[in-house]
């Protein structure tokens, strides 16, 4: 793999002479597996099996534009996702999907400005999971603080701590028994609950 990390990649081309002609240009050591399907339908049953690094729709597909899936990939799913559209239709076509994070190239593709477009996907996509790591990291802190809390007001009213007492209690309780506050707090709230 020589250090390189890879990506999984959904194609989703109306013709298979389309998703060949995109497959061939991501390379194997990068990007890999490379699942393929020809119409929206399929690409959403795929999706509700398995998660994509990268989707890659290629417009217009049989049953639907695309630009719904594409749309659909980045609401329901953390998928970088790029929409291929002629050229006659890119401007409409981008102002539609940008706001929602859709990066859109026109055909004919050519191989440097998908490439480049490719490695911007990926470097917002990097940015985006490192944001949604940080926010589930806090959202975690979050409720440890209002389940302490709930425990800290529980001891006062029940034990008649006062708070800096309450709160003193269940740092010493955790320390002692080598454990997390938030434990320490969980088993108050069973006991007193």
């Amino acid at each position: 793999m020589n250090g390189i990390a890879q990506h999984s990649v959904l194609i989703v081309s109306g013709t298979q002479k389309g998703a060949a002609y995109i497959t061939e240009m991501l390379s194997s050591s990068e990007f890999y597996p490379i699942s393929t399907v020809l119409n929206g339908g399929e690409a959403r049953r795929l999706l509700l099996q398995n998660s994509y690094d990268l989707v890659i729709v290629n417009a217009p597909l049989p049953d639907e534009f695309g630009h719904e899936l594409a749309m659909h990939v980045v609401e329901k799913a953390i998928s970088g996702a790029m929409l291929i559209v002629k050229s006659e239709l890119f401007d409409q076509v981008s102002a539609k999907v940008e706001p929602y994070g859709i990066l859109t190239i026109q055909k004919p593709v050519a191989r440097p400005l998908f490439y480049q477009a490719l490695r911007l996907l990926i470097a917002t996509q990097n940015r985006w999971r490192r944001f949604d790591n940080e926010n589930k990291k806090l959202q975690t802190k979050m409720e440890e603080i209002r389940i302490v809390a709930r425990a800290k007001c529980i001891l006062v009213e029940y034990l008649r701590m006062s708070e800096q007492q309450a709160h003193r209690y269940i740092e010493k309780q955790a320390m002692d028994m080598r454990t997390s506050k938030r434990n320490v707090a969980e088993n108050i709230l069973k006991t007193y609950d």
